[in-house]
């Protein structure tokens, strides 16, 4: 069984989402229509000629996904399909669509993902814990990054690896990138751009009021610590994945390593990582 993970708001009558439908049934494989941002249930109001499912629902049953959408849309399936270890095909319906694998002019070249010898990108990603008063309160995975930001005002991190302190800055917060999100925020905030296949912990600084903070690129065994400061009568947030977790209070240290679930990207692209980059341009 193949997914097809679908943003209605990328392909609002759903006829790309057909198409591949139609596609996959003239390969001989059986799929579903999970929409990712909305409910099922609430887009069959009207004539629908297929069932939607909720991707949890079907998750034993697959063996691919097929995501039609942007990055964020990529980043949505992730999180539901976290720790299955299922090949994903990103279809780009999105502006930059870095993560996918396709255009929607190329949906011919859908049958190459399914062969034995397709080509697989193994991502890693990021575990953090979020520590208030000692105790967990928060537990998570990241293929993009994990961001610490001050709501409109600057915020004091320190961040230490293995023990070690990298630096304590005041600025507007804070990015913790794997490769995969090299190229996102990390890349805007003046990060460096690694090639996603490669195994590394991004630190950022997010406009810091200092010359000392620098972008850092670390070892993949590396444990690194952010604790929080200084936040008295401000406010800070921790979002993972671009999704707003919790508010942050003075003193939380927030615990970052690399996870032991890892996210596989079926890669079709005829034109190198390098090549690719242009679409950041």
């Amino acid at each position: 069984m193949i997914a097809i993970c679908t943003n209605p708001y990328r392909d609002a009558e759903l006829n790309l989402t057909f198409r591949v439908k139609e596609i996959l049934s003239s390969l001989g494989y059986e799929s579903c229509v999970c929409p990712v941002f909305a409910n099922p249930e609430e887009m069959t109001e009207g004539e629908l000629p297929v069932e939607l499912f909720h991707i949890h629902d079907v998750l034993p049953a697959l063996t691919h996904v097929v995501v039609l959408g942007g990055d964020g849309t990529i980043l949505a399936v992730v999180r539901q399909i976290l720790g299955t270890q299922i090949p994903i095909l990103g279809v780009n319906l999105g502006t930059k669509g870095f993560m996918t694998a396709l255009e929607t002019d190329e949906l011919d070249r859908i049958p190459e993902a399914f062969r034995e010898d397709a080509k697989i990108s193994t991502r890693m990603m990021l575990r953090i814990s979020l520590l208030r008063e000692g105790e967990s309160i928060i537990s998570d995975c990241a293929l993009n990054d994990v961001v610490i930001h001050g709501y409109g005002e600057c915020i004091s991190p320190t961040a230490w690896a293995d023990g070690n302190k990298m630096f304590s800055f005041s600025g507007d917060g804070l990015i913790i990138a794997t490769p995969t999100g090299s190229t996102g925020y990390s890349m805007s905030a003046g990060g460096p751009i690694v090639e996603p296949d490669a195994r590394a912990i991004l630190l950022t600084p997010i406009c810091a009021h200092t010359l000392t903070a620098k972008p850092y690129v670390l070892p993949p065994d590396r444990k690194v610590r952010v604790l929080t400061e200084k936040l008295t009568g401000r406010r800070a947030y921790l979002a993972v994945d671009g999704y707003p977790v919790v508010d942050l209070e003075s003193g939380d240290l927030l615990e970052i390593e690399t996870a032991g679930e890892t996210v596989r990207m079926i890669e079709l692209s005829s034109r190198s990582f390098y090549e690719q980059l242009e679409k950041l341009v």
